[in-house]
């Protein structure tokens, strides 16, 4: 078990590995211990404001065909895919794909149950796809409506998430959920919020130009697919968001969590053991 204090010591005016390890214990310790209602609102939230995102690719596909050489459309899309994102983190509402890493971290410190991670990964997981539901039933009601984004291109976005082999998903979802455990991390070791900015908007249109199979944002873009185009099914949806909840929970879980709470912790352990007197040198 970690300390639940530490000081800062840094010359460098950078947090300590210990200090995030803390913050992010005593973060995700708050969250495990509020009510199951805050929860779902503040996860239905992240839900409908992580699919502003989606929208604005939508609206860009087709602002930018035709105009833009590919690679270049490419990282427009992305920036425009970073911007959910920012709403969501910047306003602290409840994304699942955060939690995978934050929220095991208490139980792994032996400070909160598997019971307890289960409600919040339950409810956090189903309110934030009920908010993408309802953003993706809006926006494909209103957008083409207001001239501002076409079926084809929402439909041309879901496309490129449904049409790889499911292992593929499963596989590809790892990555994006690796990234979002070390934007938890980040965000936490980051000092002032134009850093924290920077951070997601560097993590995540990382994860959107390579088109990784993030299952909250995912889930809008191709329910805006399915709402509109019948080459989108509801077993492509299925399927994806199995295959992409499965693989960010690995990467949040495994890659991030995991060995960020065994390095820290072993090199605390380490340290305490060189700093105890030798029972040896006092007799």
């Amino acid at each position: 078990m970690v300390p639940s204090t530490s000081s800062d010591g840094q010359a460098d005016g950078l947090k300590s590995y210990e200090n995030i390890l803390v913050e992010q214990i005593n973060i995700g310790l708050a969250e495990l211990q509020r009510p199951a209602s805050g929860l779902f609102l503040s996860g239905l939230s992240a839900g409908l404001d992580i699919g502003f995102g989606p929208l604005l690719m939508a609206v860009m596909t087709g602002l930018m065909s035709g105009s833009l050489p590919k690679p270049a459309t490419e990282l427009l899309m992305a920036n425009m895919y970073s911007i959910g994102f920012i709403f969501v983190i910047l306003g602290r509402s409840e994304l699942f794909t955060e939690h995978t890493t934050l929220a095991v971290l208490p139980v792994l410190d032996k400070r909160a149950s598997l019971t307890s991670l289960g409600r919040l990964w339950v409810v956090v997981f189903v309110a934030n796809v009920l908010g993408g539901a309802l953003f993706a039933a809006f926006a494909v009601t209103i957008a083409p409506q207001l001239g501002i984004a076409h079926a084809a291109a929402f439909t041309e976005i879901a496309k490129t998430l449904v049409k790889h082999d499911f292992w593929i998903l499963v596989g590809s979802g790892v990555f994006a959920g690796w990234l979002m455990g070390l934007l938890s991390w980040l965000v936490t070791a980051a000092r002032d919020t134009v850093s924290k900015v920077l951070i997601i908007w560097i993590v995540t249109t990382a994860i959107g130009l390579a088109h990784l199979p993030h299952s909250i944002a995912g889930s809008v873009e191709v329910l805006m697919g399915l709402f509109l185009s019948p080459e989108i099914t509801a077993f492509d949806y299925g399927r994806f968001m199995l295959a992409a909840t499965i693989g960010n929970a690995i990467g949040g879980v495994f890659f991030v969590a995991l060995l960020k709470y065994g390095h820290v912790t072993r090199n605390t352990d380490e340290e305490e053991m060189e700093t105890a007197p030798n029972p040896a040198e006092s007799e």
